[in-house]
Order: C-alpha cells, then sequence, then structure tokens
C-alpha cells in the first residue's frame, strides 16, 4: 500500500485555502458583515466561546451591528469581549442589545489591515508548501520500499507541484481581492 495519497494532499490544500478565506472574512472592510465577530470569543459559564453561541449577530444597517446577547447576565462579557478583540469596535449597550457602529477605517488602518491580510496569505502559502513536502517525502519513501519506479515517482511529484501551484494562485487571488476591497481601489 502507497503512502502517498493525492486526494489526501487535495484535502489538505484545500484546507488551507478555506483557513484563509475564513481569516479573511474577519478582517474589517468598512461594512457591517456579520462574519466581522466571528473570531470573537467570550468567556461565559467558566469557558470561551464563539460569541454566535451566546448571542444573535445582525446587520440591520450597511454601518452597524448588532449583537442580541440571550442571556441578560452576559451582556457584561460580552461587551468586553468585543472590545477587547482588536476590531476597533466600541459596543453601546442598549438593554441585551449591543449596538456596533462601524467606524469609517483610516488609511493607515486601511494599510495595517491589508498587511495582515498579506500575512494571512503567507501563513497559508507557507501550510501549502508543507502539504507538498510531506506528499514528496511520502513518494520518495515509497520508491525506496520500491512501491513506485524513479519515473512514476517524478510523475506524480509534477502532480503534486501542479496541484501547489494551482492552490497557492488561488491563495493569492483570495488575498489580492481582500487586499483590493480593504484599501478601496
Amino acid at each position: 500500500m502507497a503512502a502517498y495519497d493525492k486526494a489526501d494532499l487535495e484535502r489538505r490544500m484545500n484546507g488551507a485555502l478555506e483557513s484563509l478565506k475564513h481569516d479573511l472574512q474577519g478582517l474589517r472592510t468598512g461594512r457591517a458583515s456579520t462574519t466581522l465577530l466571528d473570531p470573537v470569543t467570550v468567556e461565559v459559564y467558566g469557558a470561551h466561546m464563539p460569541i454566535t453561541q451566546v448571542a444573535t449577530v445582525a446587520a440591520p444597517e450597511p454601518r452597524l451591528l448588532s449583537v442580541t446577547v440571550w442571556d441578560k447576565s452576559n451582556v457584561g462579557p460580552v461587551e468586553k469581549a468585543i472590545r477587547s478583540a482588536g476590531l476597533g469596535l466600541n459596543p453601546i449597550t442598549d438593554g441585551q442589545t449591543l449596538r456596533l457602529p462601524i467606524p469609517d477605517l483610516t488609511e493607515e488602518r486601511r494599510k495595517e489591515l491589508a498587511k495582515l491580510a498579506s500575512q494571512y496569505a503567507e501563513k497559508a502559502r507557507i501550510a501549502v508548501r508543507n502539504v507538498r513536502r510531506d506528499g514528496n517525502d511520502s513518494l520518495k519513501t515509497d520508491e525506496k520500499k520500491g512501491v513506485y519506479s524513479e519515473d512514476e515517482r517524478k510523475r506524480h511529484e509534477t502532480e503534486v507541484q501542479k496541484l501547489t501551484d494551482s492552490t497557492i494562485a488561488d491563495i493569492d487571488a483570495a488575498a489580492a481581492a481582500k487586499e483590493k476591497e480593504i484599501l478601496g481601489k
């Protein structure tokens, strides 16, 4: 049985791309989006929980998010979590609802966010390259065990490289689109 599994490599590379897309969704672009609060975790009931498990997040207006906390005792922790999440949002508490006006992005903040987007993309590229290395290592191991001939190994390595190139191109495209959105160009 061969250790090389193209489907597994593909799945892992696509996982890196999906992870990047999720990270990029959390970057603020000046418009209210419910995904903006996805990375926020709230400390309630002695555990850290995603905000979506203790409240309903909605975007009633293009520049406003509303967070309706289900349990009144959690309003304080939710507000604290949003303030300390580094998103630049200041919640206005109104009973069990928190209103989050989305401020305009300064040019400096836009550049910071664009830089962060490219850092996320680089992390994803590194993850894809690590998957490529794992695939090539297992091919070399298989060749030593006699599972593949040298020609077969080289053919599979070419497949792995094509897969890597295509995934990295998708990563670059996703990052470029997000940077363009952030910088408003």
